[in-house]
């Protein structure tokens, strides 16, 4: 995959791909104009929207209902250098779930890319051209 990231003005920054455009800025504290979420705000949406999206299609292949079925995220803000010292996400079940896919549906969520990248982040390289 390749992106390209642009600056369109103020504290906003673009990343273009896949013909897609995601947009991040700055919060009006951090003297941005808050007209999108920060790059860590998005960090944090991806870890939750691709936990989700196992979610939801673990649901959707057992023909399971997804009414009410969410994801809340939160995270235990660490010390010193480190910002999280924690991500939690809890799985907001629909009403009638079977008990017998909680453990499932959890192990399902574990699937998601973002997570395990974190859990085993690639090398960086920043080059200058």
């Amino acid at each position: 995959m390749s992106m390209e990231i642009t600056f369109p003005g103020g504290l906003a920054i673009e990343a273009h791909f896949d013909g897609l455009t995601l947009r991040t800025d700055q919060p009006e504290a951090g003297g941005g104009e808050g007209s999108a979420p920060s790059p860590f705000d998005t960090f944090l949406a991806s870890i939750g929207t691709c936990s989700g999206f196992f979610a939801l299609r673990f649901c959707q292949q057992r023909k399971l209902s997804t009414d009410g079925l969410k994801i809340t995220l939160d995270t235990a803000k660490g010390s010193g250098a480190r910002k999280l010292d924690r991500i939690t996400l809890t799985i907001h079940l629909p009403e009638g779930f079977p008990d017998k896919y909680r453990d499932a549906i959890v192990k399902a969520t574990d699937m998601c890319a973002v997570k395990k990248v974190i859990q085993n982040p690639p090398d960086f390289e920043t080059v200058v051209v």
